[in-house]
């Protein structure tokens, strides 16, 4: 059986790697350096990657998550999620668009574009400034990855 990646190239993997859920750039910019892709391709790649759910995320999460609370068992896992978002987000809570840029800033798990994203719906934060302060904090936890996964593959 032959893999849906053996038709993609190295680049393309980079890119919807970069735009899942949890793996997003801190996972796509590695795997792009250890196959071969330029650190600064890789890098460049994985933040467009990244930043793609970005704007339907601050526009859809709201009125998706009010339709889906609309049934019981729906509305359970939604708010388990909205209640784990803002657990997570106590900082983006306090500094509002800073925060946010802080939080996308850190290149840890569960601190990426989604969550910020979810956030900041969630917080109100407008649209504008979040999607600048994600981009932001975004191109600072690339370049931390970037970095790092340049080291480490020149070891």
């Amino acid at each position: 059986m032959t893999s849906l990646l053996n038709y993609m190239s190295k680049e393309m993997v980079v890119l919807l790697v970069a735009a899942m859920p949890v793996m997003e750039l801190r996972g796509a910019i590695p795997l792009g350096i250890s196959m071969g892709v330029d650190p600064i391709k890789a890098l460049i790649i994985g933040m467009i990657g990244s930043m793609i759910p970005v704007p339907f995320l601050l526009v859809l999460l709201e009125p998706v998550f009010e339709k889906l609370r609309e049934n019981d068992y729906m509305k359970k896992i939604v708010d388990k999620i909205v209640n784990r978002t803002i657990k997570k987000t106590s900082t983006i809570h306090k500094y509002k668009a800073i925060g946010l840029l802080l939080f996308v800033a850190v290149p840890i798990p569960t601190t990426g574009v989604w969550t910020g994203a979810m956030a900041a719906s969630l917080l109100k934060i407008r649209f504008v400034p979040a999607l600048i302060n994600i981009l932001i904090g975004n191109t600072i936890a690339a370049l931390i990855i970037a970095y790092l996964s340049n080291v480490v593959a020149n070891i």
